[in-house]
């Protein structure tokens, strides 16, 4: 029995560089591994912060701190403040805390994209005035948009002499679907690399 106990030991103090080889693992294989538990659950923290599930973070991210060796918990306390930062869309906080993981900043587009997404849908616990700043910013993108599309259409349809207000609408409609469809794609790339920057040691 007496010579078990540093095998334990070991596993303990290297909890958390198991993580690259169980990021791979979906939620459900995550939830029910036991042997590398702390980094388990610090995967389902980042992964619940790339959610924007800001509690759910919290949780997983708590859990791997009562596994965790205490030689390991302030890298774990900065994946952990990354994390909850990307969750809670502070993008200076994300900023300094993917720094101090040793990984590079997220770049200033990216960071004005998380600041501007904070405007838009604000995280849970926002006061009511700052939801309804957000909800009256979207009604006022929307609107600009379909002026936009509006605008684009006529344009678009002048050398062919021209369209109605609801066959430009409808153009306008199309044109900016499409718009919007490019930027999607564009902009969950560059989310995902700075949700990889922000996940701590690899």
């Amino acid at each position: 029995m007496a010579k078990e106990k540093p095998k334990k030991m070991q596993m303990r103090l290297g909890s958390l560089q198991a993580i690259p080889q169980l990021e791979s693992r979906s939620d459900e294989e995550l939830l029910r591994e036991q042997k590398h538990r702390a980094a388990a659950r610090a995967i389902l923290g980042a992964r619940a912060a790339e959610r924007y599930d800001a509690k759910a973070a919290r949780a997983f991210f708590n859990e791997a701190m009562v596994g965790t060796h205490p030689q390991e918990r302030h890298a774990l306390r900065q994946m952990m403040r990354a994390s909850l930062a990307l969750a809670e869309r502070r993008p200076d906080e994300l900023k300094e805390a993917v720094q101090k993981l040793g990984h590079a900043p997220p770049s200033s587009r990216q960071l004005l994209a998380l600041r501007f997404m904070g405007l838009l849908a604000p995280p849970p616990g926002a006061s009511p005035l700052v939801r309804a700043r957000g909800i009256l910013l979207i009604i006022a993108m929307i609107v600009l948009l379909l002026l936009i599309g509006f605008g684009l259409a006529k344009l678009i349809a002048l050398p062919f002499g021209g369209a109605g207000t609801i066959v430009s609408i409808l153009l306008g409609l199309v044109v900016i679907i499409a718009i919007l469809g490019v930027l999607t794609v564009v902009g969950r790339r560059r989310q995902a690399r700075a949700q990889a920057a922000a996940r701590g040691p690899q």
